[in-house]
């Protein structure tokens, strides 16, 4: 499931006239039992709240303005100091009525607003006044219920992401758009239905039908636009966002070196600035230097389930599965455990928010039987592949959407359709530069793909000194391919090079294939541009290009393999 917990004001949402009716309180009930977590974020003071909602401890935490409170461990947490005693004495010498003091908060109501802004004015005090539909309650400088609900969410481990937030009034507005859905009950004010997601019944009825709809579909229903906030993969004719389902998986397909790996670090950066959770799977090792994102394994030595899953637990951090160390035979049983696991999860968390399959034909290959143990309920995944049809039919199924880039991106979503049995409409003219097909809901569109922001860096390490698997190596085979000579990596390479007779360097160099291998395997776009004016140039010696393209490498890569 992706919405794990729902966060309620009181007054107004959860409550009419301060009481909760019966039917509101079985509604939090089953939504409890369907392994939920409840939050309340109310201004209402905790006696006062005790005395009218006696069935308290239904919530997993209580949000009272800068105080936490445990209802079954009846343990309270400050979180900001008590208002000060010199503000509360001189609000009554100035006949402040209400005027009531929590353990945070101070409330009274409209229209002591003036009065009381000019208090916090002439004492110099960090404070700031919120309205609740008249009334006036003032907090510490940072306090809003926004704030208050972050702070509830770090000891349950839970993103606001996978939060459905429902108010009422003026005050409610800030938490509401800090979760994943913000809902407002019929009765709500203008202002906070406006800026909802969903509007719902009124009072506790509507809280009760909220509960309902999350334990029944988990907002599946609206989950073309829910999270509200989403990572964009691309704009299409009409200037829409075409942004990521959370609740099922898209594919990224088309030939190597097409832009594949472009759009999935858009895709990273973006997933990272909207604070979201990500896990990639990497068998190539080309995502160890995102920088925002805790790497695990590398070229000698292999992940650990538990090291990944341990990782994750923290909302906040993101990583990397590098399985470069994993022999490639082996590398389809450690990634299907590895999903079981974030299956699991998922199922408690809603997190990883997205699930990043690269190279999935890498990690599945053809006949592999690893893929039929997956989880049937793991969405929210995003595969890059060469082909549709390399990919395992138990996921290729799961694909809602598929973007597919490169000259002949419209033949990888033809192949899609053919593998799952869909009909492909007809495009309405060829794509451009930066342009991509987009299938979604039996709808072809094209898209101006996102574009990641910084410059793409692959993982010289690994291509100078990892091992390149047995189709991504270099062959020195000569004019009359009587050597067989691999090179599984740049190192490899710039040592079987100094050794190989010119003959064979010059038939290689004629024939254009270190470019091409720069370019299709290494992904090094000027190193490939260096070397194809080398083989473009007749005039050169073996001995000549051989002194370039090795000096090329070794300034490149080698040296920095040698730092490292």
């Amino acid at each position: 499931m992706f919405f794990v917990a729902l966060a309620t004001d009181y007054d107004g949402t959860l409550a009419h006239n301060g009481r909760v009716e019966p039917a509101t309180i079985e509604a939090l009930k089953a939504l409890r039992e369907s392994g939920r977590k409840l939050i309340l974020v109310t201004g209402r003071e905790l006696p006062d709240l005790n005395r009218v909602f006696p069935q308290l401890a239904l919530f997993d935490l209580v949000v009272n303005g800068a105080l936490l409170f445990d209802p079954r461990a009846q343990v309270e947490t400050p979180l900001a100091d008590p208002p000060a005693p010199a503000f509360v004495q001189r609000l009554r010498e100035l006949g402040v009525s209400p005027l009531s003091v929590g353990r945070t908060i101070v409330a009274t109501s409209e229209p002591n607003q003036t009065v009381v802004l000019k208090t916090i004015r002439e004492l110099a005090l960090e404070l700031h006044i919120i309205f609740n539909k008249g009334a006036v309650m003032v907090l510490p400088g940072h306090v809003t219920k926004s704030w208050g609900l972050k702070q509830a969410l770090k000891p349950l481990c839970l993103s606001p992401h996978n939060v459905v937030g429902i108010g009422d009034a003026e005050n409610d507005q800030a938490f509401l758009s800090a979760c994943g859905c913000a809902v407002a009950v019929a009765n709500a004010l203008p202002s906070v239905r406006a800026k909802a997601d969903l509007i719902v019944g009124e009072h506790g009825a509507g809280v009760a039908q909220l509960a309902r709809m999350i334990i029944d579909g988990d907002l599946r229903s609206s989950a073309r636009r829910l999270p509200r906030q989403r990572p964009m993969l691309g704009v299409t004719a009409d200037s829409s966002a075409l942004c990521l389902d959370a609740f099922a998986a898209t594919l990224i397909t088309g030939p190597s070196a097409a832009g594949k790996s472009s759009l999935v670090r858009a895709l990273l950066e973006q997933m990272h600035e909207l604070a979201f959770q990500y896990c990639v799977i990497d068998p190539e090792g080309d995502y160890a230097q995102v920088p925002d994102a805790m790497v695990i394994g590398e070229e000698r030595q292999a992940p650990r389930l538990a090291d990944v899953v341990g990782l994750l637990k923290k909302p906040d951090v993101s990583v990397v599965v590098n399985l470069l160390a994993i022999d490639p035979p082996d590398r389809a049983q450690f990634t299907a455990e590895l999903l079981i696991e974030l299956g699991r999860m998922r199922a408690k968390t809603g997190r990883p928010h997205w699930i990043v399959l690269d190279e999935v034909h890498q990690l599945f290959p053809a006949g592999s039987q690893a893929a039929s143990v997956l989880p049937q309920d793991l969405p929210a995944i995003v595969a890059a592949a060469v082909e549709a049809t390399g990919i395992p039919g138990s996921l290729r199924d799961r694909v809602a959407q598929v973007v597919g880039v490169g000259e002949s991106s419209l033949g990888a979503i033809q192949g899609f359709c053919t593998a799952t049995g869909r009909v492909c409409p007809e495009p309405s003219r060829p794509v451009t530069q930066d342009q991509a097909y987009a299938l979604a809901d039996d709808r072809l569109d094209i898209v101006t793909v996102a574009r990641p922001k910084a410059r793409q860096q692959r993982h010289r390490r690994k291509y100078a000194a990892g091992r390149l698997g047995a189709d991504k190596s270099f062959y020195f085979r000569g004019p009359e391919a009587a050597l067989n000579l691999r090179a599984h990596n740049l190192a490899t390479f710039v040592l079987l090079a100094a050794g190989v007779d010119d003959g064979t360097w010059l038939h290689h160099l004629r024939a254009g294939d270190y470019s091409r291998w720069f370019r299709d395997v290494i992904k090094d776009e000027d190193l490939a541009r260096a070397a194809a004016g080398m083989e473009a140039n007749p005039s050169l010696t073996a001995r000549e290009s051989r002194a370039s393209i090795t000096e090329l490498i070794e300034h490149r890569y080698t040296a920095v393999a040698k730092r490292s």
